[in-house]
């Protein structure tokens, strides 16, 4: 009897623990998340999941954060959310990561050091996803233009980076229409987040790897290794605006003229999607805009 009692409290042991990694897993894939949201998208009520996050957070593996409201404010507090911490994301990945840091640091010395070092962990990191690039390509180039972002996302999810694409927020200007302003590739996780903290070129060239693949200049607004929740790289409106059909020539002069009388872009920092962004800044995490357009800089931004 003891035996058979003992027996079912080990089987709802185990069904509490997988219940909780689904949830774990849940925010690695869509980013800080409330208790409504995981009800909604795991089939649970926002009672059980509150105690899953509940029991995650005194496990240091989520931690919870105020939500950041645009625009005005209803009444009462903004609702919790809540993301993975350091401890969390490592325990999905491989635990590979100081031998990727050693190897690098080995490359850099083997190279003299200094600039010389910087560029020969360069040159590897070009190597590493230009081989990542060539198993993206067909996938990319078999898409419509204007999906090719979408299977880009594809693609690095199949490697583990748990990537979306969506729209970015549209510009507007006074007294004019809204107008679209570009996607967002967001990669929820980074196998390699904790190495790029030491080593931002493995950063800067993926960026490089997008804007060959997709064909315009990125931006790449906030990465995982310099402390935000999710990679993101703003893909701008003209690469999308080549599978539009053309307009007539009275239409398009039209249009150019509004755009010659339209304000500069806003900030990429206006871009951002108000439930997956993060800013290291803010106690949300949501994403800074980069300073520049191109790709990513020496530091992740």
């Amino acid at each position: 009897m003891r035996g058979a009692a003992q027996g079912a409290a080990e089987e709802q042991t185990t069904g509490e623990r997988r219940t909780r990694n689904r949830v774990a897993r849940s925010i690695l894939d869509h980013g800080p998340s409330t208790a409504a949201d995981l009800a909604q998208r795991l089939g649970l009520t926002q009672a059980a999941v509150r105690r899953h996050l509940d029991a995650l957070a005194a496990e240091d593996v989520v931690e919870p954060r105020e939500q950041r409201v645009y625009g005005s404010r209803g009444r009462g507090r903004p609702a919790k959310v809540f993301a993975l911490t350091d401890c969390g994301r490592d325990a999905f990945d491989q635990g590979y990561d100081k031998l990727a840091a050693d190897a690098l640091q080995w490359i850099a010395s083997a190279a003299g050091g200094g600039e010389s070092g910087e560029a020969a962990v360069s040159a590897f990191a070009r190597a590493r996803v230009a081989a990542q690039a060539e198993r993206y390509r067909a996938a990319v180039e078999a898409a419509d233009p204007e999906e090719r972002t979408q299977a880009l996302a594809r693609a690095l999810s199949a490697d583990g980076y748990a990537a979306t694409a969506r729209s970015a927020p549209p510009q507007l200007h006074p007294g004019g229409p809204a107008v679209p302003a570009g996607e967002q590739l967001c990669q929820h996780h980074c196998p390699v987040a904790h190495t790029a903290e030491q080593f931002p070129q493995l950063c800067e060239a993926e960026a490089e790897v997008f804007s060959r693949l997709l064909g315009t200049h990125v931006q790449r607004l906030a990465t995982i290794a310099h402390g935000d929740g999710v990679c993101t790289t703003f893909i701008p409106q003209a690469h999308l605006s080549a599978a539009a059909p053309q307009a007539p020539p009275e239409q398009e002069d039209q249009a150019r003229r509004k755009q010659q009388e339209a304000p500069p872009l806003k900030d990429p920092q206006d871009l951002e999607d108000p439930q997956h962004q993060h800013d290291p800044q803010d106690p949300q995490g949501h994403e800074p805009s980069a300073p520049s357009a191109g790709t990513s800089g020496r530091n992740p931004a």
